[in-house]
């Protein structure tokens, strides 16, 4: 299988784009105070934006289809033609998949998490200066989490294609000892026609 330019640039346009979405994830994280109430002595957590939400969802999405279309192509190294046996690049090949799809599902599930975690508010209240109210918020680090292993998964991705396409045997295998052997008339055994010498 050859490597396909439009298979990697959509590949590293996905990734990337995941990439930016969950960092700007990271940094529109949802922040809360206690803010007490104007109408009586209790308090209640204020929430910012839920954009992190949204960012953090599409760095999912992204990243979903990306690892789709790469395997898509590579047909999940299980079900293809097959690999080139005893070579660099099966080894290769199979170690970058093992190490892309690790990646992945923790880019997903940092992703995911923090989406979740995000948009969760605190329901109670709390009685003004007399209880703290404790907010939730997502913890720092996150987002972040799921940005590293996004560039990871990009790394080990890229990688195990561009092996897997030197492995690939593209349906055509190698057979030794097969077919008509060419031999000099030299070398050919000598035929004796019993036909002739019986004239």
């Amino acid at each position: 299988m050859a490597v396909s330019v439009s298979i990697l640039a959509v590949v590293i346009s996905l990734h990337l784009l995941a990439f930016v979405f969950a960092f700007g994830a990271e940094r529109r994280r949802s922040t809360a105070v206690a803010m007490p109430d104007m109408y009586d002595e209790k308090t209640f957590c204020k929430y910012g934006t839920e954009a992190a939400t949204v960012y953090g969802m599409s760095a999912f999405g992204l990243l979903l289809v990306s690892q789709t279309v790469v395997n898509g192509v590579t047909k999940c190294l299980c079900f293809g033609k097959g690999l080139v046996t005893g070579t660099s690049y099966t080894v290769w090949a199979i170690v970058f998949f093992v190490v892309s799809w690790v990646s992945f599902l923790g880019a997903e599930a940092c992703l995911l998490a923090g989406s979740a975690r995000n948009v969760y508010h605190t329901k109670s209240q709390g009685i003004y200066k007399e209880k703290e109210l404790s907010c939730a918020v997502l913890p720092v680090g996150v987002f972040a989490a799921g940005a590293a292993l996004t560039l990871m998964s990009l790394i080990s991705t890229i990688l195990y294609y561009l092996a897997h396409s030197k492995a690939d045997t593209g349906g055509w295998e190698k057979h030794q000892n097969d077919g008509i052997g060419m031999t000099s008339p030299e070398d050919a055994p000598k035929q004796q026609n019993t036909e002739f010498n019986k004239v």
